[in-house]
């Protein structure tokens, strides 16, 4: 077995963490590189308001600071336990979850996801985004009990 590229999804959320021992681990053994992938919600732009409110400004500054504080807890997670990884890249993409997975596998040539079995906002021992990605890739997908 030849495993060079991991993705893992993650929340940044105590559940998606739990997968983080296991990336590691087999980042390590089979000197891989770690595709950490954060996917920024999708809101739906709201209309008008009453009073001094512009929506389009209101949004882009929702989304910005979304971003950046998605940049920056990706930065102190790889300080703190990446380091002894061979290489990892994160990337921050907007969308659909289990899109954006599957579409960072294919561009990536991905070997192996390695996920918590749900995130942060799951009801259920099983979530949909991992249930998704599952169902729709080729490669295998390691779940993590959360």
């Amino acid at each position: 077995m030849k495993i060079e590229k991991i993705v893992w999804p993650t929340d940044l959320s105590e559940n998606a963490a739990k997968a983080l021992p296991y990336v590691t681990s087999i980042a390590q053994q089979y000197q891989a590189e770690i595709h950490i992938l954060y996917v920024l919600k999708e809101y739906v732009e709201f209309g008008a308001a009453y009073g001094d409110f512009n929506p389009k400004e209101d949004y882009e500054r929702m989304r910005q600071w979304e971003k950046e504080t998605a940049e920056k807890r990706l930065d102190e997670l790889c300080e703190k336990f990446l380091e002894s990884c061979p290489l990892y890249i994160r990337h921050i993409d907007v969308g659909d979850p289990t899109q954006k997975i599957l579409d960072l596998v294919k561009k990536e040539g991905a070997d192996i996801v390695i996920m918590a079995n749900r995130g942060r906002e799951s009801h259920y021992d099983f979530g949909s985004v991992a249930e998704r990605v599952l169902r729709c890739t080729d490669i295998p997908v390691l779940t993590v009990p959360a």
